[in-house]
């Protein structure tokens, strides 16, 4: 899985963890199944009910046409996840982590002719290789990509997180902290990254500053990460 880093509007940070190639493939051909399923069923239905030759063509119509809008409605209506994205735990977001527009779904569910359906999806693969963000085409023009919203494991499920050997602490007062404390702001951080929700983790920052008596000069995320890695680091020592 790859990984890049943007900066938000509020100068905020944020690492975004990109689908990997396998998990998008594999998240296509579960809405591919999906859709089997429904054209069988349709289809076992149109069979049922004895439709008149004169009326087939319509009943077809109606059967391809949320095949042909699946993505986009599913996208566009479930914050930007369809059943197989939702199954691997993958959402389709602005470059800024934001939520996208239906602009955004349209424009790459347009594209999504040239990525997937004509190319068998070659194109979009080479794409999103070459381009590091995990952005197809459709992605390229809508502004957008897919990432992993699957949940981190080992010290991110504790108050620790990792330290390198060489690091050298900054605010030696993150010892006033208790271990309820540091477990708070983690999860609070945690929990507003996750919804990008950054004015949060602003006021955090704040609030930090204030109990540890401190003027920080990075950005709110940075001070953060900057204050768990220190409480890690005297826990630890």
């Amino acid at each position: 899985m790859d990984n890049f880093q943007i900066e938000t509007a509020q100068n905020i940070s944020i690492t975004q963890n990109v689908a990997g190639i396998g998990e998008r493939i594999l998240a296509y051909l579960i809405d591919g199944l999906i859709m089997v399923a429904y054209i069988v069923v349709m289809m076992m239905l149109m069979s049922g009910l004895n439709v008149s030759a004169g009326r087939e063509w319509l009943f077809m119509s109606v059967i391809l046409l949320p095949l042909l809008l699946y993505f986009l409605l599913w996208e566009s209506l479930w914050k930007g996840r369809s059943p197989g994205k939702a199954a691997l735990d993958l959402r389709v977001v602005k470059l800024d982590g934001s939520k996208p527009a239906f602009s955004n779904y349209l424009v790459r569910w347009l594209l999504r002719i040239v990525d997937i359906t004509i190319t068998s999806g070659s194109v979009a693969v080479v794409t999103i290789l070459i381009n590091g963000k995990g952005q197809r085409l459709g992605d390229l023009a809508a502004g957008t990509t897919v990432i992993s919203e699957k949940a981190r494991v080992g010290l991110d499920q504790t108050i620790l997180v990792d330290v390198p050997e060489n690091y050298r602490p900054v605010y030696p007062q993150v010892t006033m902290l208790s271990d309820k404390d540091v477990r708070e702001i983690k999860e609070i951080y945690r929990n507003s990254l996750q919804s990008s929700n950054y004015r949060v983790i602003g006021s955090l920052s704040t609030k930090v500053s204030e109990l540890l008596q401190v003027t920080p000069e990075e950005k709110p995320l940075q001070f953060i990460k900057t204050v768990l890695k220190d409480y890690s680091y005297y826990t630890q020592h």
